[in-house]
């Protein structure tokens, strides 16, 4: 566990191609614990993340997710008509390895289940005028944690929330309490290729801003 925190945040990529070989116990433990390690709104830990390894349960949660990601596939697909090969590529690529997960998800050694009681959240744009965004920040940097510590032990993984619009039959299959809700799902394993590498993302001089939001960041 010797990579750079700076190289594992800009290599983190979603990987969908994983190996069933198991995850031995305390390489999971240490993922555990990164995601344990994060902050949270009042230090409440409001969240839990299921670890499932159990055939029928990870074919269960195939059985969810998989039309929700055809669904899905399908529409992005259609509303890309019309570019050029040069733009679609990529997101065929991206495509067929979210097909390869959709099919395969039953054979990850884990997969990683985030939850959160809301009642335990510091949720303070509740009563905005708006789509409430705070509380996920009680469980979302756990997530990242998991994750970050996942390119360490040369995991692969990929984020995903597709389950979501399926929730009521996710919380049925792991005995998820009425009150909790799911945040993310997230299949590791080692990978079948490379695994973790380069990004593509928008950098500072898109993303940042400068005292007012329309004002750029220079950097001094």
């Amino acid at each position: 566990m010797t990579t750079d925190l700076y190289e594992a945040m800009s290599t983190l990529r979603a990987v969908r191609r994983l190996r069933t070989d198991p995850i031995p116990d305390d390489v999971m433990d240490r993922v555990l614990q990164a995601a344990c390690w994060a902050p949270t709104g009042g230090n409440q830990q409001p969240w839990k993340v299921i670890v499932v390894t159990s055939s029928d349960l990870k074919a269960g949660l195939q059985d969810i997710y998989r039309p929700e990601w055809q669904r899905y596939a399908k529409g992005f697909l259609s509303r890309m008509e019309g570019q050029p090969e040069a733009v679609m590529e990529p997101w065929q690529r991206v495509v067929r390895a979210g097909n390869y997960l959709a099919d395969n998800l039953h054979e990850a050694p884990a997969i990683l289940v985030f939850c959160a009681n809301p009642a335990l959240m510091a949720i303070t744009d509740a009563k905005l005028d708006r789509v409430s965004m705070v509380g996920g920040g009680s469980v979302y940097p756990a997530v990242q944690n998991a994750m970050l510590a996942c390119v360490a032990e040369g995991l692969g993984c990929t984020l995903t929330t597709l389950h979501c619009l399926r929730e009521g039959a996710v919380k049925e299959l792991l005995s998820i309490p009425d009150s909790w809700g799911t945040l993310a799902l997230i299949p590791i394993g080692y990978p079948v290729g490379r695994g973790h590498g380069p990004i593509t993302r928008k950098g500072a001089d898109v993303m940042a801003a400068h005292n007012t939001f329309d004002a750029p960041w220079n950097g001094e």
